[in-house]
Formats: structure tokens, C-alpha cells, sequence
């Protein structure tokens, strides 16, 4: 999860005070004797979000936000920037700046120092298109919806999505190297590649959602190399069924409108198939006489096209399954990585309820009358080890502690349950206009139980 950034200020005297940034004035920052090699530095990404109405160069944002950063000491961890108001270029153009891909090092206890991160800045302006279709006299176009990348309507949703600490910087990397060796001419017959992804595990846990994220954080990250992002999400239930005598036909003209889109060389694509096991369909359950013959056609139809798309360096196919078991072995064969993607953990349940919690007293739904904030997990564990509690995080460490009793109340539930349990406890309450956090915390328990219990009924 996100949390304010914080930035580290040198004084004379060589002690270092550790505060929020907001207020904080800048400071040159001083040159470090043991000051690392370019290569040896971290990568942290640096996303500048433009103003609907900028019209700035991409190139002029870049430099001053590169200019605005070696100005200050910091330490990098995840989260916003306040856009410096004494800057008035920046202040016009930008609507947001966001520090990011520091979580590996923070769950490792390991504090990134300005002097040791080289920030990569990208600079992005939101589609606020909705997804489109197009008409079509047979209809086939029904079968898939196409957004203009970076879209308004995926804002934020890589940073709702918790899971287990590596997964989102993994497929992060993946995608990079996918692209980068492709674009360097690497020979596929010495070294093979796919660019295919599949993501599997049980409904609810957000494979789909963590598939449009992807596309929407890489089309951010490669702005500047591909000028056009487009994800195209196939319907693969609505292909198959509705087309069930020709599906096999109507899945290379699917893909034939997509390698149309792949020739454009300044054109980025990412093909989404949710639930591929409909397309996918093991061929051995047809073979032997349980599955009609028509499903060794889609599956075969997919694969040639899937292999056709190879010679392309600008398309990455996404897809995601919740019962890998029925998946043709030569479809996973290709999935350069076979992500699996379970339950949330106990860190992960208590972050998403945590931002749940957050998101309501921010809208006032939860009354905040003390204008407590809520300790991240990290915190929290480092806190319940130490003896002694300043007073000032009295209130916060109690609504913690209910909210950490909460999160292994939820064991069992899905992302998805997760994200409603919030709306559902707040529907259990006598009085919904007047609810502070404690009191909500305890019925938001009460709900968890009881949401397992007819689970298991």
C-alpha cells in the first residue's frame, strides 16, 4: 500500500529528522563520500500525472520534475509529492506526482537514500475515453472492448491491488525484459520468449483487475518509447458460445483486427483473455469423445495466432484462468510466466481493509473525530513489539489493533468479498449517519463472521 512520502533533511550537525514532506522547505543535497556508480543506483519510478488541459511537452515536464528532485534529500518510499507550489510551469501542468516501486526494499527494512536511487521519470496524460467498439456487420467486434492507454477509468487501481510482496514487481520486470529483448533483435531460436502471461488461482482474487493495472502501469512506463497504447479485452465466453460453429474462424478474424493494430510500430498493444480456459479448452477431453470437435479448431486457431503475433515486438497477451487443470498443456507451454494468485495474506487483508477504512473517513461516511491515521502494517507489527507507546499513538495503535482483528477475521474471504465487506457492515448499522471508527471496526468483525458462516452453510 501507498503511504505519504517521506524525505529526510540534512542539517549541519550531520542528524537527520524524518518528516512529511508537505511544508517541508528544500534543501540542496549534499554529496555523499561513498556516493555509488550510476549502475549501482536503484530505479525508482518517478509518474507525473498531467492536467487534462496541459498542453506542455512531455520532454519540458520531465526536466523540471528531474530539476525539482536533485533540489531536495530524501528518502524514497512509496507514495505522493505534493506539486512544489512555488514552481509555476509544474504547478499549471501537473496534477499529480507519485514516487513509486519501492516496495521491496521497504519490507526489507531498507531505507532508499537519495544519493542511492536514480529516479526514472515518466510523464502521462489520462484517456478519459471510455472503452470502445467497433460496428460491424457480423458482430464480431461484440466480442472485445479497446481502451486508449493510460485511461482515467484504471487511475489508481495498480496501487488498490495488494498481494504478496514481489508479485506486481515481477510481472513489472518481466514485461520490460519481454519488450527490451525484443526490440534489441535477440535471436528467439537461441533464446525463446513469448510474451504471454497467465495468471491463475480461485475467483475473486483479482487476476483480472491485476491484468488491466499491468497494461496501464506499462503503458505509463513506456510513454515515451511507444506514443500509442491500446488493451484489448476479448469476451473469450461470448466468442466461443455465441459463434460455437465457427469459432475457430472467428477467432483468426479476432486476431487479425489485432495484428492490425501491432503493425503500427508507435503502437503498444496488450491483448487481455479473461478466463482462457474457454478458449483454451484441453484438447484431450475432445479427443476423447467428453468435449465437441469444434474446441480442437478454437484451440488450434489461438495457438497459430498466438505464434503469429511472436514476430511482433510491441503486443504482450495477458490472460488469466481459475482452473488451470482444463487449459491446453500447449497453451501453458507458451506462458513465458504462470503467475498463481491465492487468498490474500493477513498483511494483504489488513492493507485492503486499511485503504477500505481510509476511503470512508475521507468521504465522512466514518466520523474521524480525533483525525486519527491509521498505521500501516509494518508499523503496526513494529509497534505491538515495542514496550512502551507514546501517547500520541494511543488512539491510532487501538484502531489498529481492531483492524488487524478484522483482517484474521476475513481469512477465507476473497479480494473481491473484501472490498464489499466495508459497504456490508456499514449496512448492518442502526444509525448509518453518525459512525465512529471503533464502533464500525466491531461491526465490520461481526459482518466477517457472519459472511463465512453462510459461506459454509
Amino acid at each position: 500500500m501507498s503511504s505519504p512520502m517521506d524525505v529526510s533533511l540534512q542539517h549541519a550537525s550531520g542528524s537527520r529528522e524524518l518528516c512529511k514532506l508537505e511544508g517541508v522547505a528544500d534543501h540542496p543535497g549534499p554529496s555523499s563520500p561513498s556516493m555509488p556508480a550510476a549502475d549501482d543506483k536503484v530505479l525508482v519510478s518517478v509518474e507525473v500525472c498531467l492536467k487534462p488541459s496541459s498542453t506542455a511537452r512531455a520532454e519540458d515536464i520531465r526536466a523540471a520534475i528531474e530539476r525539482m528532485l536533485e533540489q531536495r534529500s530524501m528518502t524514497y518510499v512509496n507514495g505522493p509529492i505534493p506539486v512544489p507550489v512555488d514552481d509555476s510551469f509544474l504547478f499549471e501542468n501537473v496534477k499529480r506526482i507519485r514516487i513509486c516501486d519501492t516496495d521491496e526494499w521497504v519490507e526489507n527494512h531498507r531505507v532508499l537514500l537519495f544519493w542511492q536511487v536514480r529516479p526514472v521519470v515518466h510523464v502521462y496524460q489520462l484517456s478519459e475515453e471510455g472503452p470502445g467498439e467497433e460496428p460491424s456487420g457480423d458482430d464480431m467486434l461484440s466480442s472485445f472492448n479497446e481502451w486508449i492507454l493510460p485511461a482515467k477509468e484504471f487511475d489508481g487501481l495498480w496501487e488498490s491491488l495488494v498481494y504478496e510482496v514481489g508479485l506486481k514487481q515481477r510481472l513489472l520486470r518481466y514485461a520490460a525484459s519481454a519488450l527490451l529483448f525484443t526490440e534489441r533483435g535477440v535471436d528467439p531460436c537461441l533464446v525463446s520468449w513469448n510474451r504471454i502471461i497467465l495468471l491463475h488461482g480461485p475467483p475473486g482474487t483479482g487476476k483480472t483487475s491485476l491484468c488491466k493495472a499491468l497494461a496501464q502501469k506499462l503503458s505509463i512506463h513506456f510513454k515515451s518509447r511507444y506514443s500509442w497504447c491500446q488493451l484489448v479485452e476479448v469476451n473469450a465466453h461470448s466468442l466461443f458460445s455465441k459463434w460455437f460453429s465457427e469459432s475457430g474462424k472467428l477467432v483468426a478474424k479476432l486476431f487479425q483486427k489485432i495484428q492490425e493494430m501491432v503493425e503500427e510500430e508507435n503502437n503498444l498493444v496488450f491483448v487481455l483473455i479473461d478466463e482462457v480456459e474457454s478458449l483454451a479448452a484441453a484438447r484431450h477431453a475432445a479427443l476423447s469423445g467428453s468435449e465437441p470437435s469444434d474446441s480442437i479448431r478454437v484451440v488450434n486457431a489461438l495457438l497459430t495466432q498466438m505464434d503469429r503475433l511472436k514476430s511482433w515486438p510491441n503486443v504482450i497477451i495477458l490472460t488469466t484462468s481459475n482452473i488451470t487443470t482444463a487449459i491446453d498443456i500447449a497453451f501453458v507451454d507458451r506462458a513465458d510466466i504462470k503467475a498463481y494468485v491465492g487468498p490474500p495474506t493477513l498483511q494483504a487483508r489488513y492493507e485492503i481493509l486499511r485503504s477500505c477504512l481510509q476511503e470512508l473517513l475521507r468521504a465522512g461516511i466514518v466520523t474521524n473525530y480525533h483525525d486519527v491515521s491509521l498505521l500501516n502494517y509494518s508499523s503496526l507489527k513494529e509497534t505491538m513489539h515495542t514496550s512502551e507507546t507514546a501517547g500520541e499513538l494511543e488512539r491510532p495503535l487501538h484502531l489498529s489493533r481492531l483492524l488487524l482483528e478484522a483482517a484474521n477475521a476475513c481469512q477465507g474471504l476473497s479480494g473481491r468479498a473484501l472490498r464489499k465487506l466495508p459497504f456490508l457492515a456499514h449496512s448492518a448499522l442502526t444509525n448509518p449517519y453518525t459512525c465512529e471508527p471503533s464502533r464500525f471496526l466491531h461491526t465490520l468483525i461481526e459482518t466477517a463472521r457472519r459472511e463465512l458462516s453462510e459461506q459454509k452453510a
